[in-house]
């Protein structure tokens, strides 16, 4: 147990990459080096799979891509609905990078979302879209309204609402990932060959994919919920 406390203080502990002296020694996370890292391979292979695209006579890589993008597009168009769909690439954005960031582990590589300032960072900017959908459907009077709906009486807990919810996003994300780690910490100490292989790609493969997949649901859930009449 001593052991799994220490790799957990580890694990919960932002390591310093490096400092930028000339803007007043800014520390650099490990969990933003990865970050970036993983916007570089996004922005690469988004290069490499959009040249030479045609209109005609495709290639067998175009077809594949544009057959992701559509499914993608499709996922979450399905689950924000049609009045929601400028949305959509936002999402889907998110929807890779967490899913990218949570299978990083099998490469060696810490994820980012074991840090707690990038999940309060990802749920932060999702509070301000769903937010900012509901001012722009709706205009800032009708908005400012709604937090007295049904009745006046409960507005101190729809204000409430407004903090809880990328608590709540922030939270579910970060302890998800935490947990998957602890869980396989301790089946590393009881038995250390075979078995934590199976299990770490369940928790890095799948685990991570679905912890993705419900961050984007509950954010289209609420965006959803901020630009209904």
């Amino acid at each position: 147990m001593e052991n799994l406390a220490s790799s957990l203080l580890e694990e919960l502990n932002c390591e310093t990459v490096f400092t930028i002296p000339f803007l007043g020694g800014i520390e650099i996370a490990e969990s933003t080096v990865i970050t970036w890292v993983i916007m570089a391979v996004l922005t690469l292979l988004a290069w490499l799979l959009t040249r030479n695209l045609k209109v005609n006579h495709i290639s067998r890589r175009q077809a594949a891509v544009e057959s992701a993008v559509t499914w993608l597009n499709g996922f979450v168009e399905g689950m924000i609905g049609e009045k929601g769909k400028r949305y959509v690439p936002y999402l889907v954005t998110v929807l890779v990078y967490i899913g990218f960031s949570n299978v990083i582990g099998l490469f060696g590589l810490k994820p980012p979302t074991k840090d707690m300032n990038v999940t309060a960072a990802l749920a932060l900017m999702s509070i301000i879209l769903i937010e900012a959908s509901g001012i722009r459907e709706k205009g800032v009077k009708n908005w400012l309204k709604g937090f007295a709906q049904p009745v006046a009486v409960i507005t101190p807990i729809n204000i409430l609402e407004v903090f809880i919810r990328p608590l709540s996003l922030c939270m579910r994300l970060f302890g998800n990932v935490l947990g998957a780690f602890v869980i396989m910490e301790l089946i590393k100490q009881l038995i250390p060959v075979g078995v934590p292989l199976v299990f770490s790609f369940y928790f890095d493969i799948f685990d991570g994919l679905i912890q993705a997949y419900v961050f984007v649901f509950l954010t289209s859930l609420f965006i959803k919920e901020a630009i209904e009449d």
